[in-house]
């Protein structure tokens, strides 16, 4: 067998139009083969955590079983007619089945040579979608647990990896519905243009930028930043703008991929950019950054911190406990990207420029003529929200750290 990583062999797309096509004829013919597509996710599963990934596709295994059954276990708890709404059991599922998560990220703290035994490729998404199964579940929009749905839901290989993270109500709507053939022709045209176009964005782009590009800028910039206290040149600014766009590109055209073939697939899965630089303050750009994972943490983390801290009346001003939970909730986004200081700082500096965005609208709102709203203002927010998110995934690259104290 050959490890296959997703989305970044030319074998593993040679594999997939071959696996693809007999669901693109019996989509034709508007026949779901479930069992085949069943087969198909098992194959390519195979393929990705064979080798010398087998550990993670054995702890992928015992983590599935696990989740499984504690998400069975919670919706039949909650679905019981009588006695069936303690918070105490939900906010134990919750942790349950965040825990596997957590001792992945913060294993690498106590021995950093040694990756926990835990963790596989896709465990941060699919736990999403667990969580958020539990959520909603409690929320009583979830009403019945089919254990075959669910595994099709949480193992759907197209975004297994790094999403987009789709939510269990909306996948099951499009895998109950075998779409007509006309409207399967629309999937198939936009899946295809996916593709295509996550070649241009990954391939190429992001080859550009992330590997002829960013290289030779930061070696560059580590030569300058000898020279100079804090390590500020020229060439920094264009490792900020390099490793931006690399990092959109990549990421971009990863997602399209995925969207794409879930497309082929019949699975309308959410798409994850739209125009993110294109933003004109912080807020929208979160609105149009990886999308999935952004609408993720606004519905079951600050969302429902807000509503607690509301409802339990633990502050009396609503623009504090707003700030307070972009704190959080940009403070637990950065850690769960890492536990080092700049992925930290990257959630804090987040966190700061939606309060201050926040606070902005509030005193534009109430000083309406202090500045206009025209083409020029609007251009001059766009380019400023774009230096500031570029800035901060400067912060996010880690190059700051390497600069500053790798070399020092």
């Amino acid at each position: 067998m050959i490890n296959l990583q997703p989305y970044e062999n030319p074998m593993y797309f040679g594999y997939l139009l071959i696996g693809l096509l007999p669901i693109i004829i019996g989509m034709l013919y508007e026949k779901r083969f479930r069992w085949y597509e069943t087969l198909f996710s098992f194959c390519f599963l195979v393929l990705i955590f064979d080798g010398p990934k087998l550990g993670q596709g054995i702890a992928l295994i015992g983590y599935t079983i696990f989740e499984v059954l504690l998400t069975w276990g919670y919706v039949r708890y909650r679905t019981r007619p009588k006695g069936a709404n303690k918070t105490s059991i939900f906010v134990l599922a919750v942790i349950l089945s965040i825990a596997p998560l957590v001792v992945v990220k913060f294993t690498p703290l106590f021995d950093p040579q040694h990756p926990s035994i835990f963790g596989f490729l896709g465990i941060s998404y699919l736990t999403f979608k667990v969580v958020g199964m539990i959520m909603e579940t409690r929320d009583g929009m979830i009403k019945e647990f089919n254990i075959l749905k669910f595994l099709q839901f949480l193992l759907f290989f197209p975004t297994i990896s790094s999403g987009p993270i789709d939510r269990y109500r909306r996948f099951i709507k499009d895998y109950d519905r075998v779409p007509t053939k006309e409207k399967y022709l629309e999937l198939l045209e936009k899946g295809v243009h996916y593709v295509m176009i996550g070649f241009l964005y990954k391939f190429i782009l992001g080859y550009f930028f992330g590997t002829l590009l960013l290289p030779n800028i930061e070696k560059i910039a580590l030569i300058n930043g000898h020279s100079n206290v804090l390590g500020l040149s020229w060439s920094l600014v264009g490792v900020m703008y390099a490793y931006s766009m690399y990092l959109f590109f990549d990421f971009a055209g990863y997602s399209l991929f995925a969207v794409g073939i879930s497309y082929i697939m019949g699975i309308q899965t959410p798409i994850n950019f739209n125009k993110p630089f294109a933003s004109w303050n912080i807020k929208e750009f979160w609105n149009r950054w990886h999308m999935t994972l952004s609408f993720w943490f606004r519905d079951y983390i600050y969302m429902r911190f807000v509503f607690f801290m509301i409802k339990h009346k633990v502050l009396k001003s609503r623009i504090a406990i707003a700030n307070l939970g972009y704190v959080v909730l940009f403070l637990i986004m950065g850690i769960w990207h890492g536990e080092t200081w700049y992925y930290i700082v990257y959630g804090l500096f987040h966190a700061t420029v939606m309060i201050l965005t926040d606070a902005w609208l509030r005193f534009k709102k109430k000083h309406p003529d202090l500045l206009p709203s025209n083409r020029f203002t609007k251009v001059m927010s766009v380019v400023l929200t774009f230096h500031v998110v570029c800035f901060s995934f400067l912060i996010f690259s880690g190059f700051l750290d390497k600069l500053w104290f790798g070399f020092r």
